[in-house]
């Protein structure tokens, strides 16, 4: 298997999962500060994002901070459904029932013990085939809402207008 790993910057943790992921025979693809590239969050998660959705990749594995950001960045690429993940359970949940494809890790919460459990939890668990169904809904289109303040012709906003 290939696994896009990347980070918005390089620390013990990122160093520690990526020596234990290829110490378990992961191909590893390293991208961002993990491949002396500087980058931001949002570049790194997408980046990461687009090797998976691509095909180039299975699976991948990103850090920021908390987390958050490089999660956000990656699952605004289409395809991709990033988790970010405290504990193996989450993990495996994420696997099973969300057929995750990018796993994510904050740098500041997580320990490298639980960071080398969460990758051993994720890399076990396969997707669950009766959630099928309910996956293809995460990838299916959402119909277009209007944003808030850009839209003059949203029914709140008539109708706020009428009010006045």
């Amino acid at each position: 298997m290939r696994m896009a790993i990347g980070s918005d910057e390089r620390t013990h943790v990122t160093d520690v999962v990526v020596a234990h992921l290829r110490g378990i025979g992961i191909d590893v693809e390293l991208h961002g500060p993990l491949n002396d590239r500087p980058m931001d969050w949002v570049d790194v998660g997408r980046e990461v994002g687009q090797r998976v959705a691509s095909g180039a990749c299975q699976q991948g594995v990103l850090f920021c901070w908390t987390g958050t950001g490089v999660s956000i960045a990656a699952n605004k690429v289409p395809g991709i459904r990033a988790a970010l993940c405290a504990d193996a359970e989450t993990a495996k949940g994420a696997r099973r029932w969300n057929d995750a494809n990018v796993l994510v890790m904050s740098l500041r919460a997580t320990p490298e013990a639980v960071a080398k459990e969460i990758c051993d939890a994720w890399l076990e668990t396969s997707s669950d085939e009766a959630e099928r169904e309910t996956i293809a809904k995460v990838e299916s289109p959402h119909p277009a809402l209007p944003q808030r303040g850009r839209d003059k012709e949203s029914p709140a906003l008539t109708e706020r207008g009428r009010e006045s």
